[in-house]
């Protein structure tokens, strides 16, 4: 059974979530070009099946409490041995239940569309001998920590009574396999419509909704025919699913609306990038068809345009200037919610409040190659605030922007020419390196960046076309770059290893940085700001005796108090601090366990706070965030207020400085 403790924290965090989301209606109808001009559907699957165990009370519960206000349930309907409609993922009941501990050794084989299925059938057990099976995590790569909590299998009756849902979808994928074992799936939904609210019904069989068309009312139940693959064959027709959906006018005749895969909207090449959209939703709606993508899911890869981005994939299905698709299945109802009800139709202009800050991390080093001219034009025109140089330097004195003063670590520079330059310094790290200061300015402008994959361990690597994009900037030509933008307010300019550097090598990197402030006119900059940051302390004394720049102190290590006495020090030679994500919300497992008083002493002491490192990848975010990079910085700015992000995703947390997040936390905390 999971540990209550994160349970009590996730509660916690759910107030600052339901801000992204509880205020319907900040977008004017008339903008959705959906086929009713209404905002698109928000279709839960399962509930929150993306963090608890699909179809349980307490995913179905979750989406209620995360998502828009008219979020519709989504229950796939099998049918038990006594003609019990449950709602449960597939007719087999081993992926999401632990039917095999209770029932052992009673799988069966049988035929499913022709094809041999192996298992534990819904069919061959009654809902009382179902009584003592409990729901589990069906998807392996999610979390399992809520598979002991005795979650009981759902009727559709109890999902439409218990938890009075806004609207209940019913989906029914297999009706001919439970007319072959002599149950009728037909009798069965007509008689549940009866009972309950059940606003919609798909299937991809089209014999079954011919069944039950002229039973139900079109104003209260509407038809949806469901597409599986364009190439599988749809059973009763006995013509594949693509050759369908080039007849929607007969799929009219027994639909109100076709429910597809999303990839038959925006299809997806094998490197997984997006080719144009179809025309499949402008025919639909000519058609006079709502239509309804599926397959949203937060926690695998998604298209490399979205940058690792749920939310930015929503927008593109529902916000694209030429189309809106009329809903959604998400398994993360919470992300859909986000992009319909806050930050669609937002546009390019649209105002922001002054916090957090966005501070890039080696500019979007998310989707280019750290630190190069590429990285920081995209930083710049996805919103960033203040952009950063790392600032590295070469054996001929040149400082210049760099991840790493191991150039190993962002170029290829082991498998070039000077391949021979590899040294091992302990002062600067374990193991061996090509070190910056071993080589001309003019050898390192030569080398090719790579694109950093820091997740590459779960096989989440970023986008291949641009690993190797783009060049080298000198420390001039960064001051450049970032004095020619008009929207930076400031320039983040990190020092690390100067005692070496100095004492070892003869290269004083402080005094290379002040002179290229100085000779870039930037000494006495207000706007945008100069601010230096360091784990050392000497450096930023040094800084502090000869400058004005704001300096930053960068603590390392996760850190679960701060002592008066420590903050004091501090404030000595640092005006502000960075410091990660686990010294406010320390994990286990990837759950967070509590909420440490870091940040509110630092900002007591007037210490501005910002917090590193806030990637896309949902692997890089606790369990809690719900795979979601925008609610993992809601909660992070609503929880303790932290005064900026630093980010190698710099679009997603600008767009969370929206104006309507805005109005959503002032509601929050009034």
């Amino acid at each position: 059974m999971f540990n209550s403790r994160a349970l009590v924290v996730l509660a916690l965090l759910l107030h600052s979530v339901v801000a992204l989301v509880s205020a319907k209606g900040s977008n004017s109808t008339s903008q959705w070009k959906t086929l009713s001009g209404d905002a698109p559907l928000v279709i839960a699957r399962g509930g929150f099946s993306g963090l608890f165990p699909g179809f349980s009370s307490a995913a179905f519960s979750l989406a209620l409490i995360t998502s828009v206000p008219d979020v519709v349930l989504w229950c796939d309907v099998q049918l038990t041995k006594d003609e019990a409609g449950i709602c449960f993922p597939d007719i087999l009941l081993n992926n999401n239940s632990d039917v095999q501990d209770v029932f052992a050794k009673k799988d069966k084989t049988y035929l499913v569309n022709g094809a041999s299925t192996h298992g534990w059938f819904s069919v061959d057990y009654t809902l009382n001998d179902l009584a003592n099976v409990f729901v589990t995590q069906g998807i392996y790569s999610r979390t399992n920590k809520f598979d002991g909590n005795l979650y009981p299998i759902l009727t559709v009756e109890d999902v439409a009574t218990q938890l009075k849902p806004p609207g209940l979808w019913l989906n029914v994928q297999h009706d001919i396999f439970f007319s072959q074992h002599n149950l009728s799936m037909r009798n069965y939904v007509l008689s549940v419509s009866r009972k309950v609210v059940v606003n919609y019904i798909s299937s991809p069989e089209v014999a079954f909704l011919n069944s039950i068309k002229a039973r139900v009312s079109p104003s209260a139940t509407k038809l949806v025919f469901r597409f599986l693959g364009q190439d599988d064959t749809e059973p009763s027709t006995k013509q594949n699913y693509g050759s369908l959906l080039k007849n929607l006018t007969y799929i009219k005749t027994f639909a109100s609306g076709i429910l597809i895969p999303k990839t038959y909207i925006w299809p997806v090449t094998t490197d997984l990038y997006l080719e144009p959209h179809t025309s499949i939703v402008l025919d639909a709606h000519k058609a006079g068809l709502t239509v309804f993508a599926s397959d949203f899911v937060n926690d695998v890869p998604l298209a490399y345009n979205y940058s690792y981005d749920p939310v930015s994939e929503y927008l593109n299905f529902v916000d694209n200037g030429d189309f809106s698709v009329d809903g959604v299945l998400s398994d993360f109802p919470i992300t859909p919610s986000e992009a319909i009800d806050c930050f669609a139709h937002l546009g390019n202009n649209a105002s922001g409040q002054a916090k957090p800050l966005v501070i890039s991390k080696y500019g979007a080093s998310g989707d280019f190659p750290s630190c190069t001219d590429l990285a920081y034009s995209k930083a710049i025109a996805d919103g960033v605030d203040v952009l950063d140089c790392p600032v590295q330097i070469s054996r001929d004195g040149i400082p210049f922007c760099s991840s790493s003063i191991n150039l190993i670590d962002s170029t290829t520079v082991a498998q070039s020419r000077f391949s021979n330059l590899t040294t091992v310094i302990p002062k600067i790290k374990a193991g061996s390196g090509i070190y910056t200061f071993s080589l001309t300015w003019e050898d390192i402008k030569s080398l090719t960046p790579i694109i950093s994959n820091p997740w590459s361990t779960y096989t989440l690597y970023r986008s291949p076309r641009t690993k190797n994009a783009g060049k080298y900037l000198t420390l001039s030509d960064f001051l450049t770059l970032a004095q020619k933008s008009s929207s930076l307010s400031g320039v983040l300019i990190g020092i690390e290893h100067a005692t070496y550097l100095a004492e070892e090598q003869g290269l004083s990197v402080t005094d290379k940085v002040i002179a290229a402030l100085r000779k870039a006119g930037l000494d006495n900059w207000t706007a945008p700001d100069v601010k230096i940051q360091s784990t050392n302390s000497s450096v930023l004394m040094k800084f502090k005796e000869k400058t004005n720049y704001g300096r930053v102190y960068k603590i390392e290590e996760n850190i679960g108090d701060a002592l008066s006495s420590s903050i004091e020090d501090i404030k000595k030679f640092a005006d502000s601090v960075v410091i990660n994500k686990a010294s406010i919300f320390p994990e286990t497992q990837a759950f967070i366990t509590r909420v440490t008083d870091v940040v509110p002493k630092l900002k007591a002491a007037k210490l501005p706070v910002y917090v590193e490192l806030f990637s896309n990848e949902f692997v890089s975010q606790a369990w809690d965030f719900f795979s979601d990079p925008t609610v993992e910085i809601n909660s992070f700015v609503l929880a303790v207020n932290i005064d900026g992000v630093i980010t190698d995703f710099p679009k997603t947390a600008a767009r969370y400085k929206s104006k309507c997040v805005l109005l959503y936390n002032r509601l929050l905390f009034e």
